[in-house]
């Protein structure tokens, strides 16, 4: 598994804690299938593709995951 200070960081989700925030990487050096890595605040790593990963942003703006309820 690859070091996470190895990859390239381009977002934080929170920020505002020290709680390992959720972050978004790239990693340069994997497959094109497993390049983007998104971890959580738990130490678990979701790997895709930049197209999935691109996918999952097109959809998040055209609203279809404004319904996710949060409780």
């Amino acid at each position: 598994m690859t070091d996470i200070n190895e990859l390239e960081p381009v977002a934080t989700f929170c920020g505002e804690c020290n709680c390992d925030c959720p972050q978004l990487f790239v990693d340069p050096a994997a497959p094109a299938e497993q390049r983007i890595i998104l971890t959580d605040d738990f130490g678990q790593r979701v790997r895709m593709s930049a197209d999935q990963f691109s996918s999952i942003v097109t959809d998040a703006k055209a609203g279809k995951l404004d319904g996710i309820t949060l409780t």
